[in-house]
Parts: C-alpha cells; structure tokens; sequence
C-alpha cells in the first residue's frame, strides 16, 4: 500500500516538476534568445551558429531553475492531493504523516543530486562549448559590418565606418582602417587606410566591392605608399569576430577550478591570485546551492500539518511559499559573500546543513501523535 501511495505521489510531482521547469526555462530561454540576436544582426555570425549557442545555454537556465521549480512543484502537488481530499484518505487509514515527510526528503536530495551534477559537470563543459562556437566561427554576413555613421570594430584591428546608406543598398564615403592585418590581400605586413567614395556588397553577401577611391599602406620602412584604384575587392567571409573570445571562469571545469584554489595551480588564465575571491564564490555556487533544495522541501512540509481552524488557513501555502523564496534568495545572496574568507564560506554551507537536522526534528515532534502505520 505505501508504496503505490509513494509512486503516486512522486509521479504527481515529476508531473508539477516537468511542466513548471520547461515553461519557465520556455519563457527565460525566449527573453535570451531575442538579446542574442546581436550575434547575427551586430557581429555577423551565420544564423545557425546563433540557433547553436542558444540551445547551449539551456542546461544552465534549466540549473538556475531547478529549486524554484522544485518549491512550486512540491507545493502544487500538495494542494492538488489535498484539494481532492486524497491526503485526508491516506491520513484516515492510518498513514503517519512523517512517512510523507521522508519522501518529500528522499525527493529532494534525488533534485539537489540532479541540480549538483549539472552545475558541476554539464554546465561548464556546454558554456564553454558554446563560447568555442562563438570563437571559431566566421563572419558571414558583411551587412553587418557596414552601419550607418558609426564606427563598426566588431573585427579585431579592423575598423569600419560608412558616412551613408542609400535605399538602393549603395553606401558612401566609407573609410576602413586596418591596424592588425586583417585584410591580408592589402595590408601585407604594415597597417593600412582604404578611402572610397562609394561601394555595395556583393550578391552573396560575402564581398565589399569598393569604387573610386585610395589606399595608404604603410610599408616596414615606415613609407607610405597610396594606390588608387577605380574598383576592388574585399573577401570578408573569411574574418572572425571579436565577441566573446576568452573563457570565463564559470565556463571553466569544475576540477581545473578546484585545483586552482587547493594548489594555487597558475598554469591555465582564470587562475591568478586576484580572481580567487571569485573562483571560491563558482565553486560554492556549483556545490552550495544545491543543499539548499532538501531545506525547501522540509519547509514545504508544513503544508500537511492541520489548519481547518487557522484563520491564515487561506494563506498558508502562501506563506510558506514565499518562505521557500525568500530563503532561495537568501542563498544567491549569502554565495555572493562566501568566497571573503574561509569563514564566510563556513557559514554559507552550515547553514542549509544546521537548519536541516532542526527542521526535521521539529516535524517529528508535530507529527508524533499521528497513527503510525
């Protein structure tokens, strides 16, 4: 008998569980993706790599989301069975409350087991996948370079500005600067400034065809020497963009992180004394927040005690609720500050852990005088 009472009760959260993260993470993930449209209307990139860097950043909203949709599904599926009077059946027959309660927790610590392996091993091998897509990829649209009185560095050591764009898809008086030899087929070894009264991109969007204009190269004798040209061609298929070039910290595996703080191994860039403040608030971040689930889910506890006589009775799921939320902000709060000191991270990981023990206990005792089965 209990244990189709316990697959019930758990195929009724993981149904809560399921729809609650996937439509939050719907919701976040479509916000993200309109902000990265940048990549491809800003920074030239092929719309597939845009499509490929925002499904890569879903295992870290999913992360992100997971104790609070943890607090909303447990909540749901206690209203929901006690709003079908199915609790006060399963309370009749003799079922103590505090068996309930152990399921609730061997729940919770099965989520913080999920959210503690994605935070420590999906998530920074996927963020830094998607930064290495980012970082191999090519420009594939020149339009994107080409903006209207501003000046467009999104190539590294390239410089572009164009004075004016016509409706037929001309531009005028553009003006290029290459100060890292970008455009190998005019800079060679020196830098190089390219004036032209007008030009057009080329039908695959891939060539700028420049007309009536100039070319002062600078040679290694320090010379300037100009050439004038009537028309030329420029490929810049072939350039990468700047934008997001170097590994974050929270892109960096969670063993290369952890050997950095234990060892002081300097032998990879995230990993200097200046940044270890910051490396010791990843690391609890990826560790620390998940213990913080199984607290939620014994507050959330609260909700099978007796109340038909409370006048906050309406309130109650509520309140507790917003309990489970205020300490989910506690928690991002309180990480913020663990990696000062090893006394700071002390507290941040005591205090999930010393609340636990205390919460349970004071369950126990609530629940002592219910039939035991």
């Amino acid at each position: 008998m209990k244990n189709k009472i316990y697959t019930y009760f758990f195929y009724e959260f993981a149904r809560y569980f399921t729809v609650v993260v996937f439509a939050l993470t719907s919701v976040i993930w479509a916000i993200q993706a309109v902000n990265f449209l940048d990549l491809v209307i800003d920074d030239g990139h092929a719309f597939g790599i845009y499509i490929t860097y925002t499904f890569l950043i879903l295992p870290k909203l999913i992360t992100k989301l997971i104790p609070l949709s943890f607090l909303f599904s447990i909540i749901l599926t206690i209203h929901k069975l006690e709003k079908d009077n199915e609790l006060i059946a399963l309370w009749t027959s003799g079922l103590n409350k505090i068996h309930i309660v152990n399921l609730i927790l061997k729940i919770s610590i099965s989520i913080m087991v999920l959210q503690l392996f994605m935070s420590t091993v999906v998530n920074p091998e996927t963020l830094n996948y998607s930064r290495s897509v980012i970082k191999n990829s090519q420009l594939q649209f020149v339009p994107s370079l080409l903006k209207e009185r501003q000046f467009n560095d999104t190539v590294k050591g390239l410089t572009i500005f164009v004075n004016k764009k016509n409706t037929d898809g001309t531009y005028e008086n553009i003006f290029i600067r290459d100060e890292g030899k970008v455009l190998t087929q005019i800079s060679n070894d020196g830098s190089s400034t390219i004036f032209a009264r007008s030009g057009y991109v080329s039908d695959n969007e891939k060539k700028l065809i420049l007309l009536d204009g100039n070319i002062q190269r600078k040679e290694q004798n320090q010379s300037l020497n100009i050439i004038k040209f009537k028309k030329t061609e420029m490929d810049l298929s072939g350039l990468s963009t700047k934008t997001i070039s170097e590994v974050k910290i929270q892109e960096t595996s969670t063993f290369k992180l952890l050997k950095c703080i234990i060892t002081k191994d300097l032998l990879f860039h995230n990993c200097t004394e200046d940044k270890f403040k910051d490396i010791s608030i990843e690391i609890n971040k990826r560790f620390g927040m998940p213990f913080f689930i199984p607290l939620i889910g014994l507050i959330c506890c609260f909700l099978l005690t007796s109340r038909q006589e409370s006048k906050i009775s309406p309130f109650h799921k509520h309140i507790l609720g917003g309990l489970g939320f205020i300490i989910l902000v506690i928690s991002e709060i309180t990480v913020r500050y663990s990696g000062l000191s090893l006394n700071h991270t002390a507290v941040y990981y005591l205090l999930p852990m010393t609340l636990l023990p205390f919460i349970y206990i004071f369950l126990i005792r609530t629940f002592k005088y219910e039939n035991l089965n």
